[in-house]
C-alpha cells in the first residue's frame, strides 16, 4: 500500500480548527455550567419532603443515564419542532449537554452530600440557619470537595461528548475536520490532528480543574 502523507489540507484549515476547539471549549463550559445548575437544583428536588419532586428527578436521571447521548440531542433538534420549539444546533448542544450532564451531576452531588454528617446540619439548624442556608454554608461545600474530582472527570468526558455535537452541525472541532476531510480526503491526516487537539483540550481542561481545586478547595479536613 503506497499511501503519502500529505499535512497540507490540515495546514490550511489550521485557523478554521483552532476556532472549532474555540467552540468545543464553548459548548463544554456553556455545558458544563448548565449541568452544575441542574444537578445541586436535583439534589435539592431529590432530598426534598414533595414526593412528586423526588420522584420526577428519579425519573429524570433513570431517563437520561439509560439513553444514549445521540438519541437526547436528536429529540431536542428534530423532536421538539413538532411542538413549536425551534432551536439552532448551538443552543440545542449546549442545553443536550447540560441534560446529560446534569443527571449524572445529581448522583454524584448526592453522593456527596450524603457523606456529611447530619450533626453538621443539625448544628447548622440548632444556630437558626434556615435549610437553604444550611444546604448552602454547611454542606454544599464540603460536598463538592468531596466529589471533586468525580465530578471533574464526568466534566472532561463531557466535553469530548461535544464531538457528537457535530451530528446536528453545531460549531465545533469535529464538525470542521469533517468539512476539511470531506474537502481533502485526507482522512487520516484530519483525523490524527483532531485526535491530538482533542487530547490537549482534556489536558488543558484537568490543568484548569486542578488550579481551581487548588484555589478553591485546599482546605485542612480537620
Amino acid at each position: 500500500m503506497n499511501y503519502t502523507l500529505d499535512f497540507t489540507p490540515v495546514i490550511d484549515g489550521l485557523p478554521s480548527l483552532l476556532l472549532g476547539c474555540l467552540g468545543t471549549f464553548l459548548l463544554a463550559i456553556c455545558g458544563m455550567l448548565l449541568a452544575i445548575v441542574i444537578g445541586i437544583g436535583g439534589v435539592a428536588l431529590r432530598d426534598s419532603a414533595f414526593k412528586p419532586a423526588r420522584w420526577l428527578v428519579i425519573a429524570f436521571v433513570e431517563l437520561i443515564r439509560n439513553t444514549p447521548f445521540l438519541v437526547q440531542i436528536f429529540f431536542i433538534y428534530f423532536a421538539l419542532p413538532l411542538a413549536g420549539i425551534r432551536l439552532d444546533p448551538t443552543p440545542t448542544a449546549i442545553i443536550a449537554l447540560g441534560i446529560n450532564g446534569g443527571a449524572y451531576a445529581i448522583e454524584i452531588i448526592r453522593g456527596g452530600v450524603q457523606s456529611i454528617a447530619k450533626g453538621q446540619m443539625e448544628a447548622g439548624l440548632a444556630l437558626g440557619l434556615h435549610k437553604a442556608q444550611v444546604f448552602r454554608l454547611i454542606i454544599l461545600k464540603p460536598a463538592l470537595r468531596a466529589i471533586y474530582p468525580s465530578l471533574t472527570s464526568q466534566f472532561v468526558l463531557l466535553t469530548l461528548t461535544t464531538s457528537i455535537a457535530s451530528a446536528i452541525s453545531a460549531y465545533e472541532l469535529t464538525s470542521v475536520s469533517q468539512r476539511i476531510e470531506s474537502e481533502s480526503f485526507r482522512s487520516f491526516e484530519v483525523y490524527f490532528t483532531v485526535t491530538l487537539f482533542y487530547f490537549v483540550i482534556s489536558w488543558v481542561m484537568m490543568r484548569l480543574f486542578a488550579l481551581f481545586s487548588a484555589r478553591y478547595f485546599k482546605y485542612p479536613v480537620k
